[in-house]
């Protein structure tokens, strides 16, 4: 059947056939259409809008399922609005609306079919009954009354049945509506009851929940009291002592944002200690203990900073060269950047800067810190002999402590510092452990993020913490360790270096701590002379202190005899403020001499050059080798020894020449060690020219290894070589041609002036250095006539 009625929107509210209830009518179209139901057939259309918002719905704004009702009766409220009872008839389905000065639309009134089966409704609506009823019980704010409840009991259509528990039970209105819009029966049953079913569980499950929060609330009520309890015989019995602050305690390890074991077990022992007398020794090392737990790190970390740029300009700020560390340093910025925000765990690198002292290792790591924005930590672990240095001591034991990386950690009190590791070469082992063992876990970027401390007991995460480890040698640091760090090396400065860093560094922050900016200044040629003359070392400490000398020997003459303007001290006025030279510049011989070459040699402060002397005298064959010789530098005289030989008639030696004569190779400076193979073809050259008797070029520089078949090896520290031959006035160079991507190390001003030969074998050397022509040996002066005893004049 169709009508066209009257239409009612209706807020909030899905009107179900059956029901009679009342409606609050207060828009103005809304009134027009009761008007209009109540001057004709008293009848209209009650429909649900989508969106309560809307004050003028349109048919877009609601559902197309409604109910047709009858208006039983409308009053006129105070404040105008109509209330008006209606009551619920069908189900309609509304096909248009027509267009009018109220809402009005045309619907298809559904009439109810009952279920086929009638044992299957009967069943379906006990169900619904006993499900309602409990329902009703268990719901919170859900309040109908006795009779309200007995008349659904009593009711026998199903269809009242559902409709009428949809309109009380507190449900969305889209579920409401939905339920309306079901028009098989059967199908509407088992929806409401499911629903009902739903909410039941549901009702279940708070109930639980209610029930454990009470329980956990007792728990916790008991607890207050015990405590509070506890705290009040302690007083009784003397005082507080300590006691008063446990919950502070307690809210320090709920808000240190610890893991949850450890929180677990801070907790614990917090307990244990509140039944603890305060003051006895068992109460104060579990509060010691506690207030460690607190104070570390757990969560707290640096801003860093991820600006490659910045760091680049920060790290060339503090430093001269040290090209490979700082490049290091800004690839894993560079990672960490370009990952930012990202789940990418980027592990800190654990790097290890190895060179000799004075070179800037230590100093480097506070300017990785300052370039990074971090929290800078320094550890010395030179004469650490003892493991429980670096994981702790058991709490068992009285006056126990965390290991020094924890001490760290809390002192910097961030999960992210830079640490410093000073001096890891000088750590040994004894009866109490081995700390190098200890320092795997802490070196390890695949474990060290639970890395365990023997007092602390509990996981600590360490994988944040950039650590950087110095040494002066990779000799004495176990494989084990080492295999866990990437090794940087730092050469020692030449001097050209050792001059820059003089000039751009060093003088600077010498003259501002004196106090004489703008009172004094030093030339170029007075720092290479210090350089020189009063300094041989690999790094620029002592250079530091001689011109930090100059400095305040300035100072003291300033006071004593001020002058104007700025005073310059040059190469000549060293001596005055310094003293009497320490030391000699290397200064190349330049004429050709029999048995003499002059090599190249590397040291731990710079390259030097290397006179080797070698001399031949009648004998049986014996080889003196001297000058405080190593084992290796031995060697390779003998295998120079050996290719001469091997080679006599190629070189015009006497074929016997191994055993009539005697030969002695000296190296001057014998209170001084010496050792490795780069003197080979040297000593081959001086060896040589001793035999034949034609003179060497000593204007001419050269170092490699030899084998016995006359094959030139390569050498390492090139360019601390070449730079020494610069010093001293050489220009020429003879080097391994498999050293000759080296020469990209070396300063392009330096390597403009030097003329380099590349060799590969032996006999290359001997062509250039030997002369054409042998020299005859010089003829011995004979002895002057002595008076025989006894004779008179």
């Amino acid at each position: 059947m169709r009508l066209e009625l009257p239409v009612i929107p209706l807020r909030n509210t899905v009107i179900l056939p059956h029901i009679t209830t009342a409606v609050d009518v207060g828009r103005a179209k809304s009134k027009r259409a009761v008007e209009e139901a109540t001057g004709a057939d008293r009848l209209l259309f009650l429909v649900a809008q989508r969106d309560p918002e809307v004050d003028d719905p349109t048919a877009d704004d609601l559902f197309t399922w409604g109910v047709m009702a009858v208006v039983k009766q409308a009053m006129r409220l105070p404040d105008g609005t109509l209330q008006v009872m209606v009551e619920a008839k069908n189900r309609v389905e509304l096909l248009d609306y027509v267009a009018g000065p109220y809402l009005r639309a045309r619907g298809e009134v559904h009439t109810e079919a009952p279920i086929e089966d009638s044992s299957t409704a009967r069943v379906l609506a006990d169900e619904l009954k006993d499900a309602f009823e409990r329902y009703v019980s268990g719901h919170k704010s859900l309040r109908l009354d006795r009779y309200q409840i007995d008349a659904l009991k009593a009711t026998s259509d199903p269809a009242v049945l559902a409709d009428t528990i949809t309109y009380h039970a507190t449900w969305t209105v889209a579920e409401k509506q939905d339920v309306l819009e079901t028009s098989n029966l059967e199908e509407r049953l088992k929806k409401v009851l499911s629903m009902l079913l739903r909410d039941l569980e549901r009702f279940d499950m708070d109930k639980r929940v209610a029930a454990r929060v009470k329980e956990q609330m007792d728990q916790n009520q008991r607890e207050y009291y015990l405590r509070e309890q506890m705290k009040a015989i302690q007083k009784e019995l003397g005082g507080e002592d300590g006691a008063g602050d446990l919950e502070s305690l307690r809210e320090k390890i709920e808000q240190s944002g610890m893991p949850e074991a450890v929180k677990s077990k801070a907790l614990k022992e917090l307990d244990r200690l509140e039944r603890m007398q305060q003051g006895s020794p068992e109460a104060t090392v579990a509060r010691t203990y506690l207030d460690w737990l607190v104070e570390v790190p757990w969560n707290k970390a640096d801003n860093e900073v991820l600006d490659i740029g910045h760091t680049r300009a920060i790290l060339d700020e503090d430093h001269y060269g040290l090209k490979d560390v700082k490049e290091r340093i800004l690839e894993y910025l560079a990672v960490r950047q370009m990952t930012q925000g990202l789940e990418v765990r980027n592990k800190a690198p654990i790097l290890v800067l190895v060179g000799p002292p004075g070179v800037g290792k230590t100093s480097l790591g506070r300017s990785i810190a300052r370039s990074m924005n971090r929290k800078f930590h320094r550890i010395s672990l030179g004469g650490v002999r003892d493991e429980a240095e670096i994981r702790g001591h058991r709490r068992t034991y009285i006056g126990a402590l965390p290991g020094k990386i924890i001490q760290a950690m809390k002192q910097v009190g961030v999960i992210n510092p830079v640490i410093l590791l000073d001096e890891i070469d000088k750590m040994s082992a004894d009866w109490r452990g081995d700390p190098a063992s200890a320092m795997l876990e802490v070196l390890d970027p695949e474990q060290n993020n639970t890395f365990t401390d023997h007092y602390l007991d509990v996981p600590y995460d360490l994988s944040k913490v950039f650590f950087i480890t110095t040494a002066n040698t990779l000799q004495t640091i176990p494989r084990p360790l080492l295999d866990r760090m990437e090794v940087i090396e730092i050469p020692g400065y030449t001097n050209l270096e050792k001059a820059r860093i003089a000039r751009g560094y060093l003088w600077p922050k010498q003259v501002k701590e004196a106090g004489m900016e703008g009172k004094l200044e030093v030339t170029d040629a007075a720092i290479n002379r210090v350089v020189d003359e009063y300094t041989r070392e690999a790094g620029v400490r002592n250079l530091e202190r001689e011109l930090g000398k100059i400095a305040r020997k300035a100072t003291k003459n300033y006071l004593e005899n001020k002058w104007e303007g700025l005073k310059t001290v040059d190469a000549p006025d060293v001596p005055n403020y310094l003293g009497v030279p320490k030391f000699r510049p290397d200064r190349a011989e330049k004429v050709a001499q029999v048995g003499t070459a002059q090599g190249l040699a590397w040291t731990p402060v710079g390259g030097s050059l290397l006179t080797i002397e070698a001399a031949v005298v009648p004998g049986s064959g014996k080889v003196n080798l001297t000058g405080s010789l190593g084992d290796v530098m031995k060697e390779s005289a003998q295998a120079a020894l050996t290719y001469l030989r091997a080679h006599a008639s190629e070189w015009g030696l006497p074929e016997d020449f191994h055993t009539k004569y005697d030969l002695h190779v000296h190296v001057p400076e014998g209170a001084t060690p010496k050792d490795g193979p780069s003197a080979g073809i040297t000593i081959a050259t001086a060896i040589a020219s001793a035999i034949t008797r034609r003179p060497a070029r000593m204007d001419i520089a050269m170092t490699g290894e030899i084998t016995i078949r006359g094959k030139v090896l390569p050498i390492g520290g090139v360019k601390e070589k070449l730079l020494a031959a610069h010093q001293a006035g050489i220009h020429k160079i003879i080097l391994p041609k498999e050293n000759q991507p080296h020469l990209q190390d070396i300063p392009e001003e330096v390597l403009k002036g030097l003329e380099v030969t590349l060799v590969e074998d032996v006999s290359e050397v001997l062509k250039i250095m030997l002369a054409a022509e042998p020299v005859p040996a010089p003829t011995p002066t004979p002895p002057a006539d002595r008076p025989q005893p006894g004779a008179g004049a």
